[in-house]
């Protein structure tokens, strides 16, 4: 994860970070919705809703925008009705992606997606080709400054994280996919700030980039990808070699 972790500390001093987060409450919306209306809106009795909720609540959305996404996806309040989407695509230096998209016209975003690529000198995979790379995992991070190290281990892996990480100021946790709503109730409960939180694609081989204009090709794709309205993450199996300074 040391390429993950350079990645993640590069963006978190470029912002992007903070500028995903002005869209962060209609993508959660969006996963609300898509919840709700594939399971009902009981959010006890909906795993996947209740999951789309805790992070929703974790980003500190408000409980009215909440509660209309829901409705939205039940059918008590008109509005779009979205497709989930995954995109396995090629990055220069033969990394792969995985990009997770939620769209109410697959007919526009699929182009899009293509254009994003060809652009930035990527493309789309076979079906397969890529996914077979990753494992769907929950990754919470959050600064190592409010919590010891310790605590959080026995914190984190007592409510069922399998590992946890620290690097350039910040920890990061995985947990089990069936894990992560335990671990993060856990982490708010003590009052705890996260950076980021959901469930992705983590890459369980990863591809060293050594040269540094390849770096910012891949960089500069998963920017333009993110960018994207419809695109809810994407998730790569690079690492930046040692000297890349970027």
């Amino acid at each position: 994860m040391s390429g993950h972790s350079k990645w993640a500390t590069i963006r978190r001093k470029k912002g992007a970070l903070d500028a995903k987060r002005g869209a962060i409450f209609t993508r959660i919306a969006k996963e609300i919705s898509v919840a709700a209306k594939e399971g009902g809106g009981d959010v006890e009795g909906n795993p996947r809703l209740r999951l789309a909720v805790t992070k929703a609540k974790a980003a500190n959305m408000p409980k009215d925008n909440i509660e209309r996404a829901i409705k939205k996806g039940t059918g008590g309040l008109e509005g779009m009705v979205y497709e989930e989407c995954l995109y396995e695509c090629y990055a220069p230096g033969g990394v792969a992606l995985m990009v997770d998209a939620l769209t109410d016209k697959k007919s526009r975003t699929t182009p899009e997606i293509k254009s994003i690529l060809t652009k930035m000198g990527g493309s789309l995979a076979n079906s397969g080709a890529v996914s077979r790379l990753f494992e769907r995992k929950g990754q919470i991070t959050l600064k190592v400054e409010q919590i010891s190290e310790e605590a959080l281990f026995d914190l984190a892996l007592g409510a069922g994280a399998e590992d946890i990480q620290g690097s350039d100021g910040i920890y990061t946790i995985l947990t089990p996919p069936n894990e992560y709503e335990a671990v993060q109730s856990a982490l708010t409960t003590k009052g705890l700030t996260m950076e980021e939180s959901e469930i992705k694609y983590i890459p369980m081989t990863t591809v060293e980039v050594n040269d540094k204009e390849t770096a910012e090709k891949i960089i500069k794709l998963i920017e333009n990808l993110e960018a994207n309205d419809d695109v809810q993450s994407v998730s790569a199996n690079f690492e930046l070699g040692e000297g890349i300074e970027l």
